[in-house]
């Protein structure tokens, strides 16, 4: 079946980075649309990333010039490299992609950003 497992949260200090990963799974990867998400306390689950098959980028506005999408197909991995993080970065990042109809997200990994 299909599984995504993120890696990688942590706390850190504002302007810090911090490198997300998220194994796949269950489904032809390398064919296969991948998205980050994030979702704060209190707040709407939303899009922070996209990559294709072919590694075309998308970014939500609020994290363009400082986070960074990339894959492996060879690993059957994405990451998402964020630099200059701040305290408003602070949220559950999740994985998710669309396989056969259905979105399938991974379990989140805790980002927190504080001094």
């Amino acid at each position: 079946q299909v599984q995504l497992v993120e890696s990688g949260g942590g706390l850190v200090q504002p302007g810090g980075s911090l490198r997300l990963s998220c194994a796949a799974s269950g489904f032809t990867f390398s064919r296969t649309y991948m998205n980050w998400y994030r979702q704060a306390p209190g707040k709407e689950r939303e899009l922070v990333a996209g990559i294709s098959s072919t590694g075309m980028t998308n970014y939500a506005d609020s994290v363009k010039g400082r986070f960074t999408i990339s894959r492996s197909n060879v690993k059957n991995t994405i990451y998402l490299q964020m630099n200059g993080l701040k305290p408003e970065d602070t949220a559950v990042y999740y994985c998710k992609t669309r396989w056969s109809g259905n979105d399938y997200w991974g379990q989140g990994t805790q980002v927190s950003v504080s001094s």
